[in-house]
């Protein structure tokens, strides 16, 4: 018989822990629905090391670095992916709404049916050979960035049995210097799967987890070919995007 929890237990830990919501609403770092938080962060104090001397040994990024191409990460085989085709857009701001421009922005997924490329994910679904899953760009002079790519499906997670996460696509974003490196996840509207997730509940103010949800813009639509989402990414300020290393 399996040890781990059920869903009916993990859903009465995330109930008990938003009736006795303070003023906590950032998101947690230990969130004991979400079993292995506690193991996915420091739990020591920070070592002070000289910035200067890291970044020496840092890459260093910039316009020439990042080919136009990486974008769209439906043109990275020599056959098309499968799935829903979509696009994705938005800006990078600060608090008061003005643009950052020249950031690198990456993205990393799962394919289709759920599944990632890579050696540790093993679970039964499908790889897709046209699909690799990571793309990057950098925003413009007005902040924006734009990928086009396959909506991704939703896959298994051990944290508990049954457990799925909802389909989410990762953003990162390296500030000015490779050591302000800021993770964050991206979800599509409507999943059924969101006051079921840990993860996403580990945001515990609900006007926050809907800042980590996009909208679906019918006008980003390409006819015929893919459809729209925009999602903008405000970095400081009390409306800035959850971030996972967010105390």
């Amino acid at each position: 018989m399996s040890s781990l929890p059920t869903q009916a237990d993990i859903d009465e830990e995330i109930a008990a822990i938003a009736a006795a919501r303070t003023a906590d609403n950032g998101t947690r770092l230990d969130y004991p629905p979400y079993r292995s938080t506690i193991l996915r962060h420091p739990a020591r104090p920070p070592v002070p090391v000289d910035p200067e001397g890291v970044e020496l040994w840092a890459p260093v990024f910039g316009p020439r670095d990042v080919a136009a191409d990486e974008a769209d990460l439906t043109v990275q085989h020599a056959g098309e992916p499968i799935g829903e085709r979509i696009v994705l857009t938005g800006r990078v701001v600060d608090g008061g709404g003005r643009p950052v421009a020249h950031q690198l922005v990456e993205v990393w997924q799962a394919n289709a049916a759920g599944r990632y490329r890579h050696q540790r994910d093993q679970h039964p679904a499908p790889h897709d050979p046209n699909f690799t899953g990571h793309g990057r760009c950098i925003t413009g002079a007005d902040g924006s960035y734009r990928f086009v790519t396959v909506r991704p499906g939703p896959y298994p997670w051990r944290n508990h049995v049954n457990a799925w996460r909802p389909a989410h696509i990762h953003f990162s974003l390296f500030g000015t210097d490779f050591t302000q490196r800021l993770v964050t996840q991206m979800y599509f509207p409507g999943d059924p799967l969101f006051a079921r997730d840990p993860i996403f509940q580990s945001v515990t103010d609900p006007k926050a987890r809907e800042r980590l949800i996009a909208a679906y813009d019918h006008d980003l639509n390409t006819p015929e070919w893919s459809l729209g989402y925009r999602w903008d990414i405000v970095l400081t300020g009390t409306h800035r995007t959850p971030i996972e290393d967010e105390a």
